[in-house]
């Protein structure tokens, strides 16, 4: 069931629709954990994050050793009609900008516990901040991340 064909009509695998799937409700997902800290209900906004965090690396394994399995970007590339150059380009700073989101996100989130132990919810201005850019980054490699399923397995 894993590498049979997928449930979007495309002509990707199933867990490459299920883990596409997921990263285009991310954003959402995560705009109700903000929601939540934002009415005040902190404690349902630390524990969302935790399993965001949680689900979205558990995605990114599913999805690496798919990949790795099916024979890697290489024979996705080549059923495409998207130029392998551009592709390739644009992967590459999609990989970059999940990176740095993902480390964002565990070292917010971390941070962020150990400021609120010791200050309490006064010293969440900075994680605020963060928070925001962190959200555009995640929001960003998700759009990305749907548009490289469309290059791919679309066009």
């Amino acid at each position: 069931m894993f590498f049979e064909p997928g449930f979007l009509g495309t002509r990707a695998a199933f867990y490459m629709d299920v883990v596409t799937l997921y990263f285009a409700i991310l954003p959402f997902l995560l705009a109700f954990s903000i929601r939540q800290a934002v009415v005040g209900n902190i404690t349902l906004h630390y524990r969302s994050q935790i399993g965001i965090l949680g689900l979205t690396l558990l995605m990114v394994i599913l999805f690496e050793v798919g990949v790795r399995v099916e024979g890697g970007f290489i024979e996705y590339v080549k059923m495409s009609s998207v130029s392998y150059d551009f592709v390739l380009l644009f992967l590459a700073v999609h990989i970059f900008i999940a990176l740095m989101a993902v480390g964002g996100w565990i070292f917010l989130i971390a941070s962020s516990y150990r400021t609120y132990l010791a200050d309490g919810i006064k010293g969440m201005g900075k994680h605020r901040r963060m928070g925001k850019w962190i959200f555009a980054a995640l929001t960003l490699t998700s759009v990305m991340g749907c548009s490289i399923y469309g290059f791919l397995f679309i066009m």
